[in-house]
């Protein structure tokens, strides 16, 4: 994407401040959300926000669409907060700010929002230690999730601590921020749980080719041997990307989880983002003696028949650990925008494969996109 000239956002900025404090006020902007009882996304008119001081305005560039916004969209995750009938959605944002008011952000700062909120109660011990992303579901809310409306709007506002610069560069595909920013915080917390000795991986298994399984695949390859499971045929683009970030594509209708060390090698990194639930368990029996896998998926209620002693006693006597990971914080962000930086520029335009505009947001919530898709409000 082009940078625009100087002059382009000076007029820009120039047509947002021929409005009067009052008629900013008064102004109605295009937001995408879903009502309560639907079962799809629709466009509603809202008030433009008004920031209070320590808060920043940002007008939006572009918003992510993943598999949390269909799940929400489904009724099957998430909610409007208290008292309201609708949510904008929305948790994969960029923008750019228009209005910092008191804080130390300026005018024209590219930034991406973080996603969890304190409860509507205030405060808590996991937000003062600056560890949201550690918090319970009780213990906080998340923007375009559960409890606060997103980001899927023309403009929104954020108290500065929850806004994370990026360089203008990066902005077209900042978007990518908060998804690789939960894979940063999950390969985190793998690596600390093998922190008690030399742990050098050399081979990790990704399961699933969806955005996140995907974006995993990029970030694991320059460090170890990829395999990537998962149920598309060869001739998909996904199967197309995987192996050409350098990894294996490993077809689990042909070879699943717990024969993948048999037809291929034992993965000392497992990292599950399928919410498949009975890959919590199979993949216990992928890792390499010493191994870890990292849980991010979402499964629903599900029944499976295991031998728990089997399960137990390798966990045990392999030192093999599980570990489960859920949203991220600042420092996970900051870490996501040096790795974007690092990626191929070619990754971008194969990965993305929609960017639609508000007018049609629809194209962006198909489930049947093949890759990663987002709604474009504007741009620099």
């Amino acid at each position: 994407m082009p940078t625009p000239s100087p002059s382009t956002v000076r007029k820009t900025y120039s047509e947002i401040d021929k409005y009067s404090s009052t008629e900013r006020h008064e102004r109605r902007v295009k937001a995408i959300g879903i009502a309560s009882g639907d079962d799809r996304p629709r466009p509603f008119d809202v008030a433009r926000p008004d920031p209070a001081p320590g808060e920043v305005l940002v007008r939006t560039l572009r918003v992510g669409v993943d598999g949390t916004d269909h799940e929400v969209v489904a009724g099957a995750h998430g909610g409007p907060p208290p008292g309201e009938e609708f949510l904008i959605l929305g948790h994969e944002a960029v923008g750019v700010v228009v209005d910092p008011t008191t804080t130390d952000f300026e005018r024209g700062d590219v930034v991406v929002p973080t996603v969890r909120r304190p409860p509507s109660d205030g405060s808590n011990a996991y937000f003062e230690r600056g560890e949201a992303d550690m918090a319970p579901p009780s213990a906080c809310v998340e923007r375009g999730i559960d409890g606060a409306h997103g980001f899927m709007s023309e403009y929104f506002t954020s108290s500065a601590a929850f806004l994370i610069p990026i360089p203008e560069q990066l902005a077209p595909w900042g978007f990518l921020v908060e998804p690789t920013s939960i894979s940063e915080k999950a390969l985190e917390l793998a690596r600390a749980s093998r922190s008690s000795f030399a742990w050098t991986p050399e081979t990790a298994l990704v399961l699933g080719t969806g955005p996140l399984g995907l974006v995993a695949v990029a970030m694991l390859v320059p460090e170890m041997d990829v395999y990537c499971l998962g149920r598309r045929d060869r001739s998909d683009p996904g199967v197309a990307l995987v192996e050409a970030l350098g990894a294996t594509y490993v077809d689990s209708r042909e070879t699943p989880v717990g024969a993948v060390p048999d037809a291929h090698e034992s993965a000392d990194l497992v990292y599950e983002a399928t919410g498949h639930a009975r890959h919590a368990l199979d993949c216990v029996d992928a890792l390499a003696p010493n191994g870890v896998a990292a849980l991010l998926g979402l499964p629903g209620a599900s029944e499976v028949t295991v031998d728990a002693g089997h399960f137990h006693s390798d966990l045990v006597m392999h030192n093999k650990a599980l570990v489960g990971s859920v949203n991220s914080g600042p420092e996970h962000f900051r870490a996501a925008v040096e790795r974007l930086a690092g990626f191929p520029s070619w990754f971008f335009e194969e990965y993305v494969t929609e960017i639609a505009p508000v007018e049609g947001f629809e194209a962006a919530f198909d489930p049947d996109a093949t890759l990663k898709t987002a709604v474009e409000f504007d741009t620099l």
